[in-house]
This record gives C-alpha cells, structure tokens and sequence, in this order.
C-alpha cells in the first residue's frame, strides 16, 4: 500500500509541475511538454522492453524513431506524378535490383561449400550486381531529383490517412530491427551497442542524403494531420465566432484546441501500449525474457532458443519507437533529418528509462514525463537562478555575462546530476522493477 501511494504520488508530483507550468508560464507550453512527454513515454516503453525485459543494449533508438518519422512522409504524402514519370519506375527496378542481387549473394553462400569457386562467385555477384544496381539507379534518382527541386524533387507518398502512418511507422522500424538483428543479436553485448548505434547513424545519412526518397536535408513539410493546422482554424469563420462567443483569443485557442486534440490522441495509444506491456509482463513468455536477462546460460540449458527470443523482444522494442517517431513527425507537421541527434533520441530516451526503473513499464512512463520536463524547464529556471544569484553584480561584470551564458549548458549538467543521485541513492530507479 505505501508503494502505491508512493507511485500515485509520484506521477501527481509530475502532473503539478506540468500544471504549474500553465499556471506561471502559458497553458500552450504545458501542453506541449505533456505532448512530448507521451510522446517520450512510449519510446522510453520500447526501450524498456529490449533492456528492461531482456538485456538488450540498443544504442541506435534514434535510427528506429527516424524511420517512423520517414514512414508518415512515404504514407501520407500524396505521390510527385510528375517525378513518377521521370524516373520512379527506374528507382523501383533499381532498388529491385540491389535486393536481388543481395539475395542471390545469400544463397550462394548457403548452398556452395566453402572454396575459392564460391569466392570467386559471390565476388562476380556482389561487383557485377552493384554496378547493374548503380546503372539502373543513378539515372532514375537524378531525373527524380530534377523535377521541381525547390518544392518536391522526390517522389512523395501514398497519399494515404496520415493515422495509417503510425502503424506503418512501427512496421517500417521492426522490419530494420529483423534485418540488424539476424546480424547483429549473436554479438556481446558491448558489441551490438556499438553496432545498432552504427546502423543508427547509417539510417539518418540515408535520410539526409537520399533526397528522391524524403527531400534530405530540404525538408518535407506541411505533412496532413489528423487534426487542423492552426492557421486553418483561425481562418475557419464559424470556429472564430465560436471562440470568441466564449470570450477567448482565436490564435490561442485554436493552438489549445490541437494540442489538446493530440494530447487525448497520445494517451490512447501510450494507455493501450502500457497495457499490452503489463500485460506481457505478466506472462508466461515475460517471465521466460526475464529468465533469459538474469541467466542466459540456464535458459539455454532449459530449452529456450536465446537469440530467437531476444530477436523478437528487438523487433517488438523497435516497432515501438518507429510508432512514436511517426507520432512525433505528425504533431511536428514536418520531417527534419537534420534534428535526428543521438542526444535526444538515444541518451534521453535512456535517462529517461534508467531513471524512472528499468524492468517497470510505469517507471518508464514516469521517467519519460520527468526528464522530459525538466528537458525543457531547466534552462529557464537555470538562467533566472543565476540572474538572481548575479542581481547585485554590475551588468558589466566578465563573472556575471560568464555565467548567464553558461545557462544554456545547464541541461546537460542537470542530466548527468539526475543520472548521478538516482544511480547513487535509487539505482534500481524511482519505480523499481518487482
């Protein structure tokens, strides 16, 4: 009972502060970082599925979150025709091409034995099938590029429900974490960090570079929502007069409403997710993972196919962070590679699930809302701490400009400090794995 109540008054502690924020900043940035909060929660779920449930060190969530940011472009953009004219048949047959040629590598491999003729064959394969790939590409990808570079130069979507992107989003993200993990899951555990944080970065270059596939670094935006953009609304006669009715401003409200209309989005899935957690948790097959984590050797010594196991926990992990990546893309109504950092998207993520408790998807939850707050709060309240603490020094003071400047470092300071107390007086985190 005192663990509940303990737990309840932790998650009111987070709500008041996000209150707090509406009471003395604006009601529009507390819902914002209640938005990204869920948003964080999520993603800090995946994560806690690989590393809480099973042990798995992925260091490449970033790549994951990205793709389902990709996935909202490539399902809810309506398709470039033009661009499809010039050259997307040749892209098809060039990516096409590369698929088969990989394939072909595979089953040589499999079905030659090992000698210098099958060297020799998966050589020719790999070398003649890369410039066939090339030749059929390159071509089709510059003629794509070419079409309107300003405003498309890609080849746009599927025009689809921009709801449909989110699912597809995790789909987009589990089938790059089979891919990683067929190669990757049978290393040590220091060695697939390393590697999922390499695939990570592999994913973004991708993204930034490939302009016919998501414009690069140029930029997609206006992307459709489920829910108006703002500037339609403040246009829309009939929601201003509702508005105003109210005696209300229609700029602000028109940002609350969308805000808001996300914020009841958001906690249906993370609510919905949370459950299907708890409720693999509690499940013969979350006791298996759990046995897996604490001693591989003996689940192997009982029968349990190890890599099978924590290859499927990855996928599912991954699909996870590829949903709120797409969730985020949407709330954003743009995709940005360029904003892919490893910082927000892989160590955040991390402090937020280390913090909170891992092996507890609430801990997770509640980590994500908390250092997502204090994400956003602590530079402000940082830069008016050190203006009161500077107040009686002269203006011109090289102390007092050192360290107003020095506030916006006070996020990182104020991680690694969270990180340090937690590790030292709660290691087991704020809500500890039963």
């Amino acid at each position: 009972m005192n663990e509940t109540v303990k737990n309840v008054g932790l998650f009111a502690l987070v709500g008041a502060l996000i209150l707090l924020t509406g009471v003395m900043q604006s009601w529009n940035t507390a819902v914002l970082i209640l938005n990204m909060g869920l948003i964080s929660a999520i993603m800090a779920i995946g994560v806690n599925l690989q590393w809480g449930f099973a042990g798995l060190f992925n260091v490449g969530v970033m790549g994951f979150v990205a793709l389902g940011g990709l996935a909202v472009v490539l399902t809810s953009m309506p398709p470039v025709k033009e661009a499809w004219a010039a050259g997307g048949l040749r892209i098809v047959a060039g990516l096409l091409l590369g698929a088969a040629t990989i394939a072909a590598a595979v089953v040589v491999n499999k079905r030659m034995a090992k000698s210098g003729k099958r060297a020799i064959v998966m050589i020719v394969i790999l070398v003649g099938g890369f410039f066939l790939y090339r030749g059929v590409l390159d071509p089709g990808v510059a003629a794509v590029e070419a079409v309107n570079p300003a405003s498309t130069g890609y080849l746009g979507g599927l025009g689809l429900p921009v709801l449909l992107a989110w699912p597809v989003g995790g789909l987009l993200a589990a089938g790059a974490a089979w891919l990683v993990g067929k190669t990757a899951l049978g290393l040590r555990s220091d060695y697939l960090a390393i590697a999922t944080l390499g695939i990570a970065e592999i994913i973004i270059a991708i993204m930034k570079n490939e302009d016919w596939l998501a414009r690069g670094v140029k930029n997609v935006v206006g992307l459709p929502r489920p829910l108006p953009y703002e500037i339609d609304l403040q246009q829309d006669p009939a929601f201003v007069d509702r508005v105003t009715s109210l005696g209300l401003d229609p700029v602000t409200a028109s940002t609350m409403y969308v805000k808001l209309g996300y914020s009841i989005l958001f906690l249906v899935v993370l609510l919905i997710l949370l459950w299907m957690a708890q409720m693999a948790l509690k499940s013969p097959w979350g006791r298996m993972m759990r046995a897996i984590r604490d001693n591989e050797v003996a689940a192997e010594a009982m029968g349990k196919d190890v890599t099978a196991r924590h290859l499927q926990v990855f996928i599912i992990g991954s699909a996870i962070c590829g949903l709120a990546g797409a969730m985020m893309t949407t709330l954003d109504g743009q995709l940005t590679p360029g904003t892919y950092q490893p910082l927000r998207f892989t160590f955040l993520i991390w402090v937020m699930v280390i913090v909170g408790g891992s092996g507890n998807n609430f801990g997770a939850v509640l980590g994500a809302m908390l250092i997502w707050f204090l994400w956003v709060q602590v530079e402000p309240i940082g830069l008016w701490l050190l203006q009161v603490l500077t107040s009686g020094m002269a203006d011109t003071n090289p102390l007092k400009q050192h360290l107003l400047d020095s506030a916006a470092h006070m996020r990182l300071l104020t991680m690694g400090l969270i990180l340090l107390l937690v590790l030292r007086f709660s290691p087991r985190g704020l809500i500890p794995e039963k």
